[in-house]
């Protein structure tokens, strides 16, 4: 290091670590018109990535300025003025302050030399992506890392002469020597720091035209065949989303180029970094018997990232306490993008599959959070992430849509959008315009729905021939959630759906007639927890599949679900409905979600002994099934099925062989990666020579990066508890849970149900870890670990554990305290029913 001298402040003048808000908002009332000048260099080995960025900003008064950077002092090497003169800077925790002497009002410009971190930087041995959400770019380079001091970045890369490499902006010159190549990107609209990003390695290219637009995709897959397979698909949905977005905002792509780069166990489904979107590469490249869901999944992702254009990038949160708006705009404008793309597909049932079920599963928990929430300090906006803004947020802004009009909705929406071009804006910023367009107090709307967790408790039943609906909030604070629900009554074999407006605790309607059955909450947006009376219960157990509706009939099987994870209906039982009801369903959505209930009934819900009474008969219906369907796509549903469930010695065989490659379903052609998934499934049930078994599929994998990450998982599946108690203890070094996707895989074979006693000892130092995870991983690596560890168990021990932990910890953070409260409900309320469990308070 130069000349730095690293200097403590006196306590109250060091910027804590982080970003908090107060210093966000202040660098926001002092500082504007930022530009970066980075260069790095990206060695091809290990060596660290070293670089040089110049920041030029106005500054309105003159005073110290203070930039971000999460790395050792040690990182930063030397730090000049405009005129190249020498600058001491403040070296704390997380920033640099440079010193007023060094500035002026007005404009500025400081250069810093530095060497990157690895934290945000994925090096992957002959390839790197950069992912700084929500506040890591200033783990590789000093920065304002905050979302409203968006700026301009030029960009300018030295990298191995036979890599590729792609950024926010086009390519401008590109300079090759024998060893190295000097890359020069043009300079980006203004961005905020988490949008800004480059990859570089051994990468090959796609291209296409669209619309009179260039396209460039960026992979690793080395399956030509499966490129060349889904190619086409994924450049169409792209165009496909654009040309929407357009058209319903009234303003063209914002930004120079849309490229995007398909990258392997990438750790989320999508980013988008405008110009350079990443993608998780199993989304995009579907394999032949790719199911109905998967084809959905693959649009509903690249429409999301591609709605982010507008809503996130275009225009961004001013604070991360916001971040939920342009998730829900993603997912809101996604759901509305698909639905061209699948005619077939019945749009209402798909919104409330891809939605409810996930969003209940966070709501209905003592974790459960508001959609919007405090922050005050970036350090934990990652904890903000999850099923509630992901998944409730879309079916409030639905019900917002429905309460206000369509019309109303897309007007405000324009609004919103032109106004705050390249800029940041807030929730209330939206409310404000919309609240302005409508009648309706949706200032008090917002204070329910958004500003409060949980859902309301709706009871129906009929007295005499009158519907009574009433609503209560299960938490005793009192709340009312205004909202229209669909009610469905049966009589006979007919039903009848009538809408029921809830402004208050309770409301009636006459009917003429008493019904058979009543359950609400069946159009497929009403949100809140149905409860059944006995008789509707019992009713619709029995005629579950007569019911023509498919969202009616959907919202029905989700309605039975939550009965009996809240104990009001015997696993068994649900179980047995939805075997019995499956060979009955023509509505592939449907199909996927009754598998879903089976997989998680049978491995949750059911006692060791129970599930092997039962497994004859879920293989059965399986098999059959199989057999029977029509397309690969259906075919591979119930393989997927059976790849999970499978538990009799006869249906094991009958696996091995096929990936033996002895037998081979007619109409399902399989690829490397199901046959390394199925070898995997063997091992993890400890077939006679699953050793054996996993030698030969290391030996038939031929992708690089998936022979690497079954390397790494194999550890998980070995029968020697030694092998698998080493590979655990190595995740407590943060170098062996780099790829993460790969320690969810890992952590979950450990904790496959199927060894879930021997495997109760890992769940304590699980938790222990957790704190570290959240410090040193990605957004979804917390929960993703904590899902891992836990859903496969279900017994009074590891609840008891969980407990424990959460009652030895009172100061656990928040945030995080929630995330262990919402994983582990399905623990809780499976040891309660399985295993007998009594909590105690947590």
């Amino acid at each position: 290091m130069l000349g730095l001298l690293l200097i403590t402040l006196a306590q109250g003048s060091t910027p804590s670590p982080g970003v908090s808000l107060e210093l966000a908002r202040h660098r926001a009332r002092i500082i504007s018109d930022v530009r970066y000048d980075i260069r790095l260099a990206i060695p091809e080995s290990a060596d660290p990535v070293t670089g040089t960025v110049t920041v030029r900003f106005h500054l309105r008064i003159r005073e110290p300025v203070v930039l971000d950077f999460r790395a050792p002092g040690a990182n930063v090497q030397t730090v000049r003025d405009a005129h190249g003169n020498a600058v001491t800077p403040i070296l704390t925790e997380d920033h640099i302050t440079i010193p007023a002497a060094a500035l002026i009002a007005g404009e500025n410009e400081v250069t810093l030399d530095f060497t990157a971190t690895d934290a945000a930087l994925n090096r992957r041995g002959d390839y790197l992506y950069a992912l700084f959400v929500p506040d890591r770019a200033s783990t590789a380079f000093p920065c304002f890392d905050q979302p409203d001091l968006k700026a301009r970045y030029r960009l300018h890369l030295s990298i191995p002469a036979a890599w590729r490499a792609v950024a926010n902006a086009g390519l401008e010159s590109v300079d090759s020597a024998a060893t190295t190549k000097q890359l020069a990107f043009h300079e980006t609209a203004p961005i905020s720091t988490y949008l800004f990003t480059f990859a570089a390695g051994k990468l090959f290219v796609e291209e296409a035209e669209r619309d009179g637009r260039h396209f460039t995709m960026y992979h690793r897959e080395t399956d030509s065949a499966k490129v060349a397979r889904n190619r086409d698909a994924v450049f169409d949905l792209h165009a496909a989303a654009l040309r929407w977005l357009e058209e319903y905002t009234g303003i063209r792509y914002p930004f120079e180029k849309f490229d995007f780069f398909a990258v392997p166990a990438f750790q989320f489904g999508g980013m988008e970094h405008p110009g350079a979107v990443w993608y998780n590469a199993g989304a995009l490249f579907l394999d032949q018997t790719a199911t109905r869901n998967q084809l959905l999944g693959r649009a509903s992702v690249i429409s999301h990232e591609t709605a982010h254009m507008w809503f996130g990038d275009l225009v961004t949160m001013r604070w991360f306490n916001d971040v939920w708006m342009k998730e829900v705009f993603a997912n809101f404008m996604a759901g509305k993008i698909v639905g061209p793309s699948f005619p077939d597909i019945n749009f209402g049932l798909r919104f409330f599959l891809g939605n409810h079920p996930t969003a209940y599963g966070a709501d209905r928990t003592a974790g459960a959070n508001p959609i919007r929430q405090p922050l005050e300090n970036l350090r934990e906006a990652g904890q903000l992430y999850g099923a509630i803004i992901y998944q409730k947020a879309p079916i409030v802004m639905r019900q917002l849509e429905r309460t206000i009009g369509e019309d109303v909705m897309r007007q405000g929406l324009r609004e919103y959008l032109s106004g705050h071009r390249f800029g940041n804006a807030t929730w209330p910023d939206l409310i404000s315009i919309l609240d302005r367009l409508s009648p309706e107090d949706l200032a008090a709307w917002s204070r329910v729905w958004v500003e409060q967790p949980g859902r309301p408790l709706i009871t129906s039943s009929v007295r005499g021939t009158v519907l009574h609906v009433a609503q209560r909030d299960p938490r005793g604070r009192g709340l009312l959630w205004q909202q229209r629900i669909g009610v469905t009554l049966g009589s006979g074999d007919s039903t009848r759906q009538i809408a029921v407006a809830l402004r208050g605790p309770s409301t009636t309607i006459p009917l003429g007639f008493r019904p058979g059955f009543v359950l609400a909450g069946t159009d497929g947006i009403g949100y809140g927890r149905f409860a059944m009376d006995a008789g509707s219960r019992a009713a619709l157990l029995g005629r579950l599949s007569r019911i023509a509706d498919p969202v009616v009939r959907s919202a029905a099987w989700q309605t039975l679900q939550e009965e009996m994870i809240d104990g009001r209906l015997r696993p068994p039982d649900l179980l047995t409905a939805a075997l019995r009801a499956l060979p009955d369903e023509q509505d592939d959505l449907i199909g996927q979600q009754l598998l879903g209930l089976i997989g998680g009934t049978y491995w949750r819900f059911l006692a060791d002994s129970v599930r092997g009474q039962m497994a004859p008969e879920v293989e059965r219906v399986l098999w059959q099934q199989l057999d029977q369907a029509g397309t690969p796509g259906k075919k591979g549903s119930f393989f997927q099925a059976l790849v999970g469930l499978t538990l009799t010695p006869g249906g094991m065989a009958r696996l091995e062989r096929i990936w033996r490659k002895d037998e081979t379903p007619v109409g399902l052609p399989l690829a490397e990666q199901q046959y390394t998934q199925l070898a995997e499934a063997l091992a993890v049930r400890r077939v006679p020579g699953s050793e054996a078994i996993l030698d030969q599929e290391a030996r038939r994998i031929t992708d690089p990066d998936r022979i690497a990450r079954f390397r790494f998982v194999r550890g998980a599946l070995s029968p020697t508890q030694a092998v698998r108690d080493s590979l655990f203890a190595g995740f407590r070094n943060l170098a062996n849970r780099r790829r993460e996707s790969w320690v969810v895989d890992a952590l979950s074979y450990l904790n496959h149900p199927l060894h879930a006693r021997e495997s109760e000892r890992y769940v304590g130092p699980s938790l222990d870890l957790l704190l570290e995870i959240k410090q040193t991983g990605d957004l979804f690596f917390p929960t993703n670990w904590l899902n891992a560890a836990l859903d496969g168990h279900q017994s009074r021990g590891a609840a008891g554990t969980v407990a424990r932990f959460l009652a030895e910890h009172p100061a656990y953070p928040p945030r995080l305290r929630g995330k262990v409260l919402q994983v582990s409900d399905g623990l809780f309320r499976a040891a309660r029913i399985v295993d007998g469990w009594a909590p105690g308070k947590l």
